[in-house]
């Protein structure tokens, strides 16, 4: 089987053609950086976060919660949102089109290389890795003489801080005392919370705490999808370790998370890790795991070090203890932080992306057809299973429906009676569908029907009792 390049507008065109996502108030022209998960996109993005779920708390050492996502506008002090969650961003005069700062110097360097200029490259990367206010970034763009990609003229404004906090006003009057934020991320709220888990949750260092949630930020520039919007659900997990092992615990989730990634199918060349060159205020080590999407490489999960930086600040502002005491040795200290931090809306369109193969098979005689196919692995796959009477006679639908029904029980299923059978088979293929029960002549005549595997379109013959028992086996590897 040959199979061919995918394209972004590839996966964007199935995606909307059979209910994974759509744009968000599409009627309406739609909303930038928004969108809706439809009926399969929906069931995939639960499976997901099943996944993940199960793989962090089905276990002793880590509980999960869900935080409100309006906190107290002191938290994003602590936690140095409200100082440092800022993009330095620039508007160019005449097309009126405003760029963060470091990424239009970033595409610079990028074109410097390419023109073998490497010396003249690295200065200028120098130069963007000490920048620290606005006025470094925008003497770098001047000095550059960095063009404005949409009217290709130099006329730029001043470069100035852009918070990409949500605000909003909690009662009837919008003034600064009421001021609140829509998180920017899922952890302060694991954080805060740090003490309540840990007395409820009678646990010990080592722990954690893990939480899915939605998170707002307000980008300036949204792109690729669902790879950078505005609106977005993450996956995180905070595990609390003892100062002087936090070296140990970061090497063990970072392999953690990787293979995470890999058991679910995942192809292993289409992942790297990353390690971050210059570390966030709070970090001592980081490493991002990237997948390689049709627009090239972008990160879909962070692992961070982040030391005692955030229950110290939390304990500092809110003027409550943060401490750990161990009950055996009387230690106290405040726990350093491993953070597992994955986007599950990243990860839909990494699996998403992953999945999707457009291959030329064997036809009838000595044609070829092309398939659209979804290799999700089928602990993701939006259906399990779909039901197929081979005509709309002699006993086959009432059969399939008794099957049907059965499974409908225990898991998502399809029951589709129209069309030829090969046709059906390819709308499950394009859908990911991993198994699909024919009924036929032989279901009423001996009681078996044919099971077809979606990945080599092989088919096999079982009992039809057997059925249900045989789709749980094959969905629990």
């Amino acid at each position: 089987m040959a199979t061919r390049t995918t394209s972004l507008d590839d996966i964007v065109s199935l995606a909307k053609r059979r209910g994974f996502v759509f744009q968000s108030s599409e009627i309406y022209g739609g909303l930038s950086g928004c969108w809706d998960y439809g009926p399969l996109g929906s069931e995939l993005l639960r499976n997901i976060k099943e996944q993940w779920w199960k793989a962090m708390t089905y276990r002793d050492d880590i509980e999960g919660i869900d935080a409100a996502i309006l906190m107290h506008p002191r938290t994003w002090e602590a936690s140095g949102h409200l100082q440092n969650f800022s993009d330095p961003m620039v508007d160019n005069k005449v097309s009126k089109m405003r760029y963060r700062a470091d990424t239009l110097i970033e595409e610079h360097i990028q074109k410097l290389v390419k023109k073998n200029r490497t010396e003249r490259a690295e200065a200028v990367q120098k130069r963007l890795d000490a920048a620290q206010n606005p006025e470094d970034y925008y003497a770098i763009i001047v000095e550059e003489e960095i063009v404005d990609p949409a009217s290709g003229t130099k006329e730029w404004t001043e470069v100035r801080y852009f918070n990409l906090m949500f605000k909003t006003f909690v009662g009837p009057v919008e003034d600064s005392s009421n001021a609140v934020y829509l998180r920017p991320e899922t952890a302060q709220g694991i954080f805060v919370n740090f003490k309540n888990v840990l007395d409820s949750g009678r646990q010990k260092v080592p722990f954690g705490i893990a939480q899915i949630g939605k998170s707002f930020r307000n980008e300036i520039n949204t792109k690729y999808f669902l790879f950078r919007t505005r609106e977005f659900e993450q996956m995180e997990m905070q595990y609390f370790v003892k100062p002087g092992s936090h070296a140990e615990w970061f090497e063990q989730w970072r392999e953690a998370r990787w293979n995470w990634f890999l058991n679910l199918g995942m192809s292993a060349e289409s992942l790297r890790l990353k390690p971050h060159e210059k570390l966030a205020h709070y970090a001592d080590n980081a490493v991002d795991i990237e997948y390689l999407f049709p627009f090239g490489w972008g990160e879909i999960e962070g692992i961070h070090s982040r030391t005692d930086y955030d229950l110290s600040r939390h304990q500092e502002y809110s003027g409550k203890k943060m401490e750990y005491v161990d009950t055996v040795s009387g230690e106290r200290y405040i726990p350093y932080v491993i953070e597992t931090a994955v986007g599950a809306t990243r990860s839909f369109m990494a699996f998403l992306c992953n999945a999707y193969n457009v291959e030329d098979v064997p036809g009838e005689g000595d044609k070829t057809e092309t398939r659209t196919v979804l290799r999700f692995h089928p602990k993701l796959a939006p259906i399990k299973a779909a039901v197929l009477p081979l005509v709309k006679k002699d006993g086959m639908p009432e059969a399939a429906g008794n099957i049907y029904r059965d499974l409908q029980r225990f898991m998502k299923v399809q029951y589709d009676e129209g069309a030829a059978i090969g046709r059906r088979y390819r709308r499950q293929d394009e859908i990911g569908t991993p198994f699909c029960i024919t009924i036929d002549g032989e279901t009423t005549s001996a009681g078996t029907v044919t099971v077809r595997e979606r990945d080599s379109m092989t088919q096999v013959r079982i009992p039809a009792d057997n059925v249900r028992q045989y789709l749980l086996d094959k969905l629990t590897l």
